[in-house]
């Protein structure tokens, strides 16, 4: 029986998701909505590629909760995108709702599936999927470090000139506003970040990282980013799939690393079929710590507004 995935969220995140997944013959695609021919005509649409694409797994659009049952694997980005002048915290309240709905409805059809969150904002979301969900922490994860970090690689490979596949870099925290770079753990082939780009101008790029969300917004005026988010998620999707115990920064659940308990928040995991199999644990400067545990506060905060509605 081939890997199911199913998507929620028909939008520009969710179908280029299902494009990934599709084109790259990983599994069978269940791409949801609730707008009448949205999800239906964009399957179709992929459908109709795969010939071209020389693949053989399916996709299917529906507005019915039923046909995502028994997934393997479901990719929430249902809720509102952010528009013009809007952060990711106001999106709290207009989202909290359509996600405690969507994951209901489907954890009581795939009991043993594993959510991957991209929903915004994303740490608190991925938190409520948990306690909705019931499920174990190791099997609700928020996507958002790899997209972040995906951001700080492009922009210092913009800086030097150089391929963006020889940077490798860390990022902790919440999503966006709140991550936390980690230059110390940033290389280009192995050689130290601070060896090529002075820390004036390291910060710099950091800043834009942070905003790299809001940059796109506002160059868009009528939407955000997806094909990098996309991308993001098409990466732990297949890390889980094929088992690749990917070292990944994710939204996980911490019960005491880092000195946080009961918070999700974007850490390194090692990424397997199981979903987290291990929170690896940094040596932080003074400074970064005290970033890291500010993240982490602002993410409760949210957390706690958010289930007490």
């Amino acid at each position: 029986m081939n890997t199911k995935v199913s998507v929620l969220g028909a939008g520009n995140v969710g179908a280029t998701t299902a494009h990934l997944i599709v084109q790259s013959g990983l599994a069978d695609v269940v791409l949801f909505d609730i707008s009448d021919g949205v999800p239906q005509g964009k399957a179709l649409d992929l459908a109709e590629a795969r010939p071209l694409w020389n693949v053989a797994s399916s996709i299917v659009g529906t507005n019915d909760f039923g046909d995502t049952r028994g997934s393997d694997i479901i990719v929430v980005t249902a809720g509102l995108p952010r528009k013009p002048g809007m952060s990711r915290d106001d999106l709290l309240h207009a989202n909290a709702g359509v996600i405690r709905q969507v994951v209901s409805e489907t954890a009581k059809l795939s009991p043993d599936a594993l959510f991957i969150v991209v929903t915004n904002p994303m740490d608190v979301m991925t938190q409520i999927s948990r306690e909705v969900s019931g499920f174990k922490s190791s099997r609700v994860i928020g996507m958002g470090g790899i997209l972040d970090a995906s951001r700080f690689r492009t922009f210092i490979s913009f800086e030097l000139g150089i391929s963006p596949e020889d940077i490798e870099t860390i990022v902790l925290g919440g999503h966006g506003d709140f991550m936390v770079p980690l230059p110390e753990y940033t290389t280009v082939k192995g050689i130290p970040l601070k060896e090529f780009i002075a820390p004036e101008r390291i910060n710099e790029l950091i800043h834009r990282a942070r905003n790299g969300g809001a940059e796109i917004v506002a160059l868009l005026k009528t939407g955000s980013a997806y094909y990098a988010p996309a991308a993001s998620v098409f990466q732990m999707v297949k890390s889980v799939i094929l088992d690749e115990k990917r070292l990944l920064p994710c939204a996980a659940l911490l019960d005491g690393e880092y000195g946080i308990k009961g918070t999700y928040v974007g850490v390194p995991v090692i990424l397997g079929r199981n979903g987290v199999e291990k929170i690896i644990e940094l040596n932080l400067t003074d400074d970064e710590a005290a970033q890291f545990s500010k993240s982490a506060h602002a993410v409760r905060e949210m957390v706690a507004i958010a289930l007490s509605k």
